[in-house]
This record gives C-alpha cells, sequence and structure tokens, in this order.
C-alpha cells in the first residue's frame, strides 16, 4: 500500500529543504562538481551519436576530451589574452569616452551642459570613476572569486569530474531510475523526460546559438575596426540567453563606441548597426527556430526572476543553477495545473452529477 498523500508531501517537502540547506551552506564546495555535470550533460549527446557511429563508450569520451583539450589550448593562447586586454583597455578609456560625449553634448547642446551644469558634473564624475574604481572593481572581483574557488581547482576538478560523469552517465540515470518510488516511477519518468526536453532546447540550444552569435559579433565587430570588438561580441553573445537583451546591450554598447571612434564616417557606423541587425535576423529566423525550437516554455521574465532570486540566495552557484530549477519549475506548475484541470476542485461536482445520470 502506497504511503498517504500527506505522508508522501512531508517526506519530499522534507528532502526539498534538506537540499537547500546543503546548497546554502556547501555551494562553493559544490560549484566544480556543479560545472563537471553541467559539462556532462552538455556533451552526453555527442557521446551518444559517436556511440550509434560504432565507438565505445570510453572511446567516445576519449575523442571527446581530446577535442575539448585542442579548443581550451586555442582559446588559451589565442582568444582569453586578448579578451582581458580589451577589457581593461576599456575601464581605461572610458573617462576618454565620456569626455568626448560631453563635447559632443556641449557643441550641440550648450544650454544644457555650461561648466556649472549638474549633469556635466556627473558625468565627469561618472567617467573619473569609472576610470579609478572599474580596475579595482575587476581585480576584486577576480580576486575574491579566485578566494573562493582556487584556479587550479577549476582548471583540474571540473574537466576530471565532467570525464568521470560523462563516461558513466548512462549507468548513473539507470541506477536512479531502479531508486524511484514504484508507484510514481512512471509519471517521475514522465516529468523528467519533459524536464530533460526542456533543458535540452534551451541550455544546449541556446548555448550553442550563444556562441555562435557570440563569435559573429566578435569577428564582424573587429573586422570593421571597431574598437574592443571582441569584449563587445563576448557580452552580446553571453547574455543571448535572455531573447532580445543580447541584441540590445551589445548593440547598444557597439553603436555607442562606434560614434565615439567613426563620428562623422557614417558607413562604418552604419556597418556596426548593420553587423547587429543581421545578427537579430539570423538569430530569430535561423538559428532559435532550429536549434531551440518552440517548446520551451521559459519566458524571459521567468528566467530573470530566476536568476535573480537564485543569484541573490546561493551565490554564483545559484546563478548556475537558476536555469534548469527554472525549467523544472516551470515542467512541474504545468503537471500541477493539468492536475488540477483534472481534479473536482476545478470541475466541480455537476459534471460527477452529469456522469451519473
Amino acid at each position: 500500500m502506497a504511503l498517504p498523500i500527506r505522508d508522501q508531501l512531508k517526506y519530499w517537502g522534507v528532502a526539498t529543504a534538506v537540499f537547500l540547506v546543503v546548497l546554502w551552506f556547501m555551494g562553493d564546495i559544490f560549484l566544480p562538481f556543479v560545472l563537471g555535470g553541467a559539462i556532462a550533460y552538455f556533451l552526453d549527446p555527442v557521446a551518444d551519436r559517436l556511440e550509434r557511429m560504432g565507438l565505445s563508450r570510453a572511446l567516445a569520451t576519449a575523442a571527446i576530451t581530446i577535442v575539448a583539450i585542442i579548443i581550451f589550448v586555442i582559446l588559451a593562447l589565442l582568444v582569453i589574452p586578448t579578451l582581458v586586454n580589451q577589457a581593461i583597455s576599456l575601464v581605461e578609456t572610458a573617462p576618454q569616452l565620456f569626455r568626448n560625449f560631453t563635447n559632443f553634448l556641449t557643441e550641440r547642446f550648450p544650454s544644457l551642459l555650461d561648466e556649472q551644469s549638474t549633469l556635466r558634473t556627473s558625468l565627469t564624475t561618472l567617467g573619473t570613476t569609472i576610470q579609478e574604481r572599474g580596475g579595482q572593481l575587476l581585480e576584486t572581483a577576480l580576486s575574491s572569486f579566485a578566494s573562493i574557488i582556487n584556479v587550479l581547482v577549476l582548471f583540474v576538478i571540473v574537466p576530471v569530474v565532467a570525464v568521470y560523469l560523462l563516461l558513466d552517465w548512462d549507468r548513473m540515470v539507470a541506477a536512479i531510475d531502479r531508486l524511484l518510488p514504484r508507484d510514481h516511477a512512471p509519471t517521475i519518468r514522465q516529468l523528467a523526460a519533459q524536464i530533460d526536453n526542456t533543458l535540452a532546447s534551451f541550455i544546449r540550444g541556446m548555448g550553442t546559438v550563444c556562441l555562435i552569435l557570440g563569435t559573429y559579433y566578435a569577428i564582424a565587430l573587429m573586422v570593421v575596426g571597431l574598437q574592443f570588438g571582441l569584449v563587445v561580441g563576448f557580452i552580446a553573445g553571453l547574455v543571448t540567453f535572455i531573447p532580445y537583451l543580447g541584441a540590445l546591450l551589445g548593440g547598444a554598447l557597439a553603436i555607442g563606441l562606434a560614434l565615439f571612434q567613426f563620428w562623422g564616417d557614417w558607413v562604418s557606423i552604419g556597418l556596426v548597426a548593420g553587423i547587429f541587425g543581421l545578427g537579430q535576423v539570423i538569430e530569430g529566423n535561423v538559428l532559435t527556430p532550429k536549434l531551440v525550437g518552440d517548446s520551451v516554455g521559459l519566458h524571459p521574465v521567468w528566467l530573470i526572476l530566476a536568476l535573480s532570486v537564485f543569484g541573490t540566495l546561493f551565490g554564483f552557484v545559484g546563478m548556475l543553477v537558476a536555469v534548469p530549477m527554472a525549467a523544472v519549475i516551470g515542467v512541474l506548475i504545468r503537471f500541477g495545473v493539468g492536475q488540477y484541470q483534472q481534479s473536482l476542485l476545478y470541475k466541480g461536482t455537476e459534471q460527477l452529477v452529469e456522469k451519473d445520470h
């Protein structure tokens, strides 16, 4: 006989509370394992496809690992140093950009920005603050991150965890399936399949979209000669998973920088604007429909709320698990709504009486 619903809710509620408490106190310790698990989940379909091509799971994992190492070495030698240098240069150049902006406003709207005006003083102060505090903020963020998570841990434990999890992924899923409560196993499998479809559509799909768009923006902006093009492309690609935000943020930053750098050269400014316009056309009509699909069900506002809540409660680890948890909660809410619409609480007793007649 199955346990009463009240007892089941009590046990699952306690398990959820314990999980949240453990995540609260040990989130930093779990970070390498969360990252490793995310990488393994992302690469599992690749390993499955290699298995269908005739490779064993061990050989498929080895092939993926070798390719990942090659990509990491290329990034470490070519891309990352340039990205860091451009980010530092952007912080150092910010005061000059603000001075150019204030001069531009002064020339065209002299009544708004006289020497004693509050707006001019605020802009000057903001530019100086960015120069003084920007580098310090970047250094503080990096040192804080390094103090919480040792760089050696990230570069050693995360790949090791990812490789082992990828190697044993199918066996782990089968082991978890054997531990499911027998009475609820079919329902849990159904919900797990829906959650996996949502995560696969969003995380794998949007991750690929972010990578493609970020690479496109960075290369295209550098080709037209925009300073800090790599940083702008990286930022735009990184936040593309929130619809429209990546284009708005990256486009505003790129066009703003282009106005200062190419003022008077309207062709170059138009090329920068056209790069983001073309990127949005490609994303909306090709990348997102093909790689993500229409069945994800994660509204942008829901994503922002999840990132804010989990980031505030659990820090960096919370932001990592925010999207998966948002997908899980979304699937559970839809399941709960479906159950509610099938219940007497929703249908009332009239339909029950009609059936009896």
